[in-house]
Order: C-alpha cells, then sequence, then structure tokens
C-alpha cells in the first residue's frame, strides 16, 4: 500500500514553464481517472471487471443492462485506457487493464463492499 505523506505532494514547478507544475498534471490526470469511474453503470462494470475478464453477453446479465447500454460504458472506460480487450473466437472479452482503475476499484469494494475475491485477473502493472 502506497502511503501519502505531506513530502509526496510537495508542489513542484515544472522547469520553463512556471504556470503548470506536476503536482496539477497529476490532479488533472486523476480528476480524469475519477470522472470516466464517477458513473454507476462504469463503476459496477470495473467490479466485475476486478474478477476477471468478462464478456459484454456476461456483462450484460451481471448488470441487467441492454447490450448497447453495456458497450457505450465500456467504450467510455476503454478510450480512457482503463479498460482493454481480447479477441477469443467470435467473442470480445474485457479487463482492467490500468493499475490506477484496479488500486481505487479494489480500495473502493474494501470500503463499501467488504473484500473483493481476486479469481483470474492479476495485478497490472
Amino acid at each position: 500500500m502506497v502511503a501519502i505523506t505531506p513530502t509526496s505532494l510537495k508542489f513542484e514547478m515544472s522547469g520553463q514553464n512556471a504556470g503548470e507544475s506536476k503536482i496539477i498534471e497529476r490532479a488533472r490526470t486523476a480528476s480524469s481517472q475519477l470522472k470516466a469511474m464517477a458513473h454507476e453503470s462504469r463503476l459496477a462494470i470495473l467490479f466485475h471487471l476486478y474478477n476477471g475478464p468478462k464478456s459484454v453477453s456476461q456483462l450484460e446479465g451481471l448488470l441487467a443492462m441492454r447490450q448497447p447500454a453495456v458497450s457505450q460504458q465500456l467504450a467510455r472506460l476503454r478510450s480512457d485506457q482503463m479498460v482493454a480487450t481480447e479477441r477469443r473466437g467470435k467473442q470480445i472479452y474485457y479487463s482492467i487493464s490500468s493499475e490506477h482503475a484496479f488500486v481505487i476499484v479494489e480500495l473502493l469494494h474494501r470500503l463499501y463492499g467488504g473484500q473483493l475475491e481476486q479469481e483470474v485477473l492479476p495485478r497490472v502493472g
């Protein structure tokens, strides 16, 4: 587990461009990822993918959502580089591809839903 301390969050100026700091860049990146996860359906998809790759049809059943809605949410997560695809025959399987997303989902599940069983998906990195 990574400990965040005031020292690790030092305000650092990025060379010539005094208006943009590394901490602002990190905040912007984190904000973008959190916005992508701040949708109930997308977060539920990530919770299911934590346990391993799933196809769109599997996610449809798990989420009680129609295929177009599931695909739309997966497209957003994919564009934000949080999930990746793998073709297996005619099926496409989605899995968490971002270490940050993986850790955030794990933390959220611990805070709000107990321990997730990690069955298939190894830590990405």
